[in-house]
């Protein structure tokens, strides 16, 4: 027997490969007994605890990829939404730019209208006045006309002559435009 310096036990004569069946068969049913402590006790709660945790990362994974799928429609739903309602806008613009245009329109017609309606009556009562007023001169002119003349021909004219006088002095005079 030797001993090794190393660890200081005994070692039994033989070589590296020299086994010992006692030492191998009992090895063996050691390793056979720790596996089927480990596998009862510890492999299997381990496995179930692996497999749940494995299928908590794959449900989240899998609600990650749900939730962006959805924010993804969300979004382009948004996108829409936003282009719809910059349409919306403009149509809106466009049509209250229509509209303005068309009251300005109207309104300026309606202004020219009532100016040209203005401007006519105004015409018209010039016109009548005028003529109220060239009338009124005529008669007068003729009054003053008919005394003078029945004072100036008194003795020498007759009524006929006279109004003949009268007559042809009035048609002289400017006709009503």
């Amino acid at each position: 027997m030797s001993l090794s310096p190393l660890s200081g036990v005994l070692l039994a004569s033989g070589g590296l490969t020299d086994i010992d069946a006692t030492l191998f068969y009992s090895t063996l049913v050691l390793f056979a007994i720790f596996a089927l402590v480990l596998a009862k006790f510890a492999w299997g709660p381990l496995l179930k605890l692996i497999e749940e945790r494995e299928k908590g990362v794959q449900d989240a994974v899998d609600g990650a990829r749900k939730a962006n799928a959805e924010a993804q429609a969300l979004l382009e739903k948004h996108k829409e939404l936003v282009r719809e309602a910059g349409r919306e806008r403009e149509e809106v613009l466009k049509k209250a730019l229509q509209e303005a245009e068309a009251l300005k329109t109207d309104l300026q017609t309606r202004a020219r209208a009532e100016s040209d309606q203005m401007i006519q009556r105004a015409k018209e009562q010039v016109e009548r006045e005028k003529a109220a007023a060239i009338q009124e001169l005529r008669s007068q002119v003729a009054d003053l006309a008919i005394a003078a003349a029945s004072k100036i021909v008194t003795s020498s004219l007759t009524p006929e002559a006279q109004r003949k006088l009268v007559t042809d002095f009035i048609g002289s005079m400017p006709k009503a435009q």
